[in-house]
């Protein structure tokens, strides 16, 4: 099982992110971002390409879209707030914009 990040470890792995637009999430151990799109169907083409990664990886996000928006939050329910495999996501998902 992941184990949640270290107060050192969430420095090192997270300030890069917040920096990137993420956020935490307030009254949880969770990471968000909205992500916008130029259209529905880009939205939904990088969400396909996304679950991809997530399913390979087995890690699924929290995610909500509406037309060309899409808000997602990160965390590992297992674990019981955010870990590697949630940075790991989150770089992955900025890298599929």
């Amino acid at each position: 099982m992941t184990e949640t990040l270290s107060n050192e470890a969430r420095k090192l792995l997270l300030d890069p992110l917040l920096e990137t637009g993420w956020h935490p999430v307030e009254g949880r151990d969770a990471i968000a971002k909205t992500f916008t799109f130029g259209s529905f169907i880009e939205a939904f083409g990088w969400m396909t390409r996304v679950a991809l990664w997530a399913e390979k990886w087995n890690h699924h996000p929290e995610w909500h879209n509406v037309y060309r928006t899409v808000e997602v939050v990160l965390t590992t329910h297992d674990a019981g707030g955010v870990t590697s495999l949630d940075a790991k996501l989150a770089r992955k998902m900025d890298s599929l914009v």
